[in-house]
């Protein structure tokens, strides 16, 4: 899975003409008259790559994609590019991430450790102006653009250096899983609900999330009991790291830079793990894993196969993400933002039952 890029700023060898080529850009751009602020150096960002489908409600454009065509799609959008579109369902986390990048240049005023939006699409560069007309009219700090023009972006995730991939398209998820970088298919809530707008939540389902499916194949083949036993005789040992295992990581880094000027009360990062495993019966291993992993969750919620939707209701986090589609719907009709990570053998299941696959035509 994708890491965390790492924080000394010590160049080696083979870095020395990067390092001179950005300080180069970094002393041209910062002599530039602009209250803009400078996107930070990737290598040490946390890079959040969102497509515009993401960022953006753009449901009647693809429509009209889909009905009618490129060539027709690209002329609506050409004609319509000083209308400004309407937010998506990332819009709420982009704005969350750009106020905790607010909070963290007040408090160090030359860090690189901020977060960095890059919008990665396949629309084509005529598009590029009303994606720009709109991001400058939410007044949204997205200055890194990949275009592909009907090619998939997911090539150009590790060029940069991505620690997450927000997506509507579930097939370009799963190939961005498949090459360990974190990723999840967003969905719309079906209310909106208020969300804070000086504190980032995110939450986090467990297993086949921040951790690997080994104990979700358990209960799937054999059952809640052979699974309690398993969980207990292996409490001690940390179960492998799941696809969003590394973003968790990247959050932790930041927020630690707020408890380092004693603003852990005032931490404009919260997480959550809200699990639907029994504490008492499977709940030890989950948090010494965390702990080997030498990681905080702020709040870690069991509802031993409780629904999630009525505890996320109350939580309001900006994303939830969740590998089971049927805990995604439930949270969503709810009016939670919710992201759907593609991955594990929980795929295969619906509500605990096999998902039939068609059979195979010799």
């Amino acid at each position: 899975m994708s890491e965390i890029k790492p924080n000394d700023t010590a160049a080696s060898g083979d870095d020395s003409g990067e390092e001179k080529d950005w300080a180069a850009a970094k002393a041209f751009f910062d002599n530039l008259k602009t209250n803009k602020p400078r996107p930070p150096k990737p290598k040490y960002a946390v890079t959040i790559a969102v497509s515009s489908r993401t960022l953006f409600n753009m449901v009647a454009e693809r429509k009209i994609y889909e009905e009618e065509g490129v060539e027709h799609y690209v002329s609506h959008q050409i004609e319509h590019e000083e209308e400004p579109l309407k937010p998506g369902p990332a819009f709420p986390f982009v704005k969350a991430l750009m106020n905790v990048n607010s909070r963290l240049r007040d408090l160090y005023p030359d860090s690189e450790e901020l977060f960095d939006i890059v919008l990665m699409t396949n629309n084509h560069a005529e598009v590029g102006v009303r994606l720009i007309n709109s991001i400058n009219h939410y007044d949204l700090s997205i200055e890194r653009f990949c275009m592909t023009g009907g090619k998939s972006p997911i090539g150009y995730l590790k060029a940069y250096m991505t620690n997450l991939y927000l997506s509507k398209d579930s097939e370009k998820v799963i190939e961005a899983i498949s090459e360990g970088i974190a990723a999840a298919t967003m969905f719309m809530p079906s209310t909106e609900t208020e969300l804070s707008d000086t504190q980032l939540r995110v939450a986090f389902d467990g297993d086949a999330v921040l951790f690997s499916d080994e104990s979700e194949i358990i209960v799937k083949q054999h059952g809640l009991d052979t699974f309690f036993e398993h969980e207990k005789e292996f409490e001690n040992k940390p179960l492998a790291q799941g696809p969003l295992k590394c973003f968790l990581v990247a959050l932790g880094k930041l927020q630690r830079k707020f408890y380092a000027k004693n603003e852990r009360l005032n931490c404009p990062i919260r997480t959550y793990l809200v699990t639907a495993r029994s504490a008492a019966s499977s709940g030890a291993r989950v948090l010494k894993t965390l702990r080997s992993w030498g990681l905080e969750i702020d709040e870690a919620l069991f509802l031993a196969g409780a629904p999630k939707g009525p505890l996320l209701q109350k939580i309001r986090p900006h994303i939830y993400f969740d590998d089971q589609m049927f805990h995604i719907e439930g949270a969503k009709e709810l009016g939670t933002i919710s992201a759907h990570v593609p991955y594990g053998i929980g795929q295969k299941y619906n509500k605990g039952k096999l998902i039939e696959q068609p059979e195979k035509k010799e």
